[in-house]
């Protein structure tokens, strides 16, 4: 029976009075893609850090491919390959020999190293780049063609992990779906995938098991539809007009007064920007379409949609979100997530 791509038991990590990991326990078996989410400060960054070797736990157990990471930190890492939330260093180098730089040290063979970094440009779309040289400042090459090869860097050769921190930072949306395809891909040859992302809905589709971190503890682990069963109430989403007040906040802003309120008390409201997301129970859902159709009459909003819970709003539910602005698991220097 092999081993599990990655297995931690009761991983702790302090730094000073801050529990960054708090006793977390979860495995990825080899074949499965377990997404791990959390707001910024949740502690997601501090356990990759541990994974890869850049922290030692305070109490606990991490085993990568059945090699112990706590006891032999180098044997781990020749067990894993990350991608890294920053964007990985390249300047000088075209992306063809990047990759084929990451192949060789992984151990391919020139040949090997050279038709795999072909054959990646090809997955992910960025062949008409292959021979452009990156530049310092950004140059030469785009922030999204660089997240593309810093992926590519990672997934050239096989690995027992593959730590993914949030890849589809700056990339465009058709290239999201050709990496989010490759990496089932690699999952699907036999790779455990560890999945750092904020983008819930996108990454549903390829997610097999998620965890959910809140505060430095695990709050919540399963299944996407398991999890996105649990989420209680109606998702009414509202796309406010340009220059349009927060309709939901009457009492809090300066919104027109002829501007009906809300018909029911929101069991959760979320903004950004100009995206409100209400939780409603469902025998309010007829006098909210009401109240919704009137808002876009009245162009206080553009659009507006009802639908069941989704595993965003099951997200959501289960996390807070004034947690802390930076993750002090980062370390120096390191941004948090």
């Amino acid at each position: 029976m092999s081993s599990p791509a990655l297995s931690i038991t009761g991983l702790t990590r302090r730094f000073g009075d801050v529990v960054a990991n708090n006793d977390i326990t979860l495995t990825i078996e080899p074949g499965t893609v377990l997404g791990l989410l959390g707001h910024n400060g949740a502690g997601k960054t501090t356990l990759v850090s541990q994974v890869v070797g850049l922290l030692r736990p305070h109490a606990g157990s991490i085993h990568v491919g059945g090699v112990d990471a706590v006891a032999d930190p180098a044997a781990a890492r020749r067990a894993v390959a990350i991608q890294p939330q920053t964007q990985t260093p390249i300047d000088g180098l075209t992306p063809r020999n990047a990759v084929e730089i990451t192949a060789r040290l992984r151990g391919l063979s020139p040949a090997q190293a050279r038709a795999a970094s072909l054959t990646v440009a090809e997955e992910l779309g960025y062949t008409p780049w292959l021979t452009r040289r990156a530049l310092p400042e950004g140059g030469g090459l785009s922030g999204g063609i660089r997240r593309l090869v810093g992926f590519a860097m990672a997934a050239v050769a096989p690995t027992p992990l593959l730590v993914l921190d949030e890849p589809t930072n700056d990339v465009d949306a058709a290239r999201r779906r050709l990496l989010w395809d490759a990496v089932r891909r690699r999952a699907d040859a036999g790779a455990g995938v560890l999945l750092v992302t904020h983008n819930v809905v996108e990454a549903e589709s390829i997610i097999d098991e998620l965890v959910i971190l809140d505060h430095g503890r695990v709050v919540a682990s399963g299944s996407p539809a398991r999890l996105r069963g649990e989420a209680t109430g109606l998702r009414l989403e509202l796309h406010l007009a340009p220059g349009s007040a927060d309709p939901t906040s009457l009492g809090e802003t300066a919104a027109a007064p002829a501007t009906p309120p809300v018909p029911t008390t929101p069991l959760r409201t979320v903004r950004a920007g100009r995206r409100i997301l209400l939780t409603i129970v469902p025998d309010a859902a007829a006098a909210c379409v009401t109240w919704a159709t009137a808002l876009r009459e009245e162009g206080v909003i553009e659009t507006y949609a009802i639908s069941p819970a989704t595993l965003e709003d099951a997200y959501l539910a289960l996390t807070s979100e004034d947690g802390a602005e930076d993750d002090e698991a980062a370390g120096p220097g390191r941004r948090a997530a």
